[in-house]
């Protein structure tokens, strides 16, 4: 069981549909961070970094 929030009146409840407005209920809590994904795209993130770099010495 965990708590949910309602994605059209933001009530929080325990069950997966609120049961004032009878909306759907999501988990408000963010994805968890993982280190294997944050490895993956690293070097996009420091392509980026290079380019603004770059770009603000011009």
């Amino acid at each position: 069981m965990s708590i949910h929030k309602c994605t059209k009146c933001g009530q929080y409840t325990l069950k997966e549909t609120c049961p004032k407005c009878k909306k759907q209920a999501v988990k408000p809590a963010p994805a968890k961070f993982s280190i294997v994904h944050s490895q993956k795209y690293g070097k996009y993130r420091r392509e980026l970094m290079k380019q603004s770099k770059e770009q603000a010495k011009e």
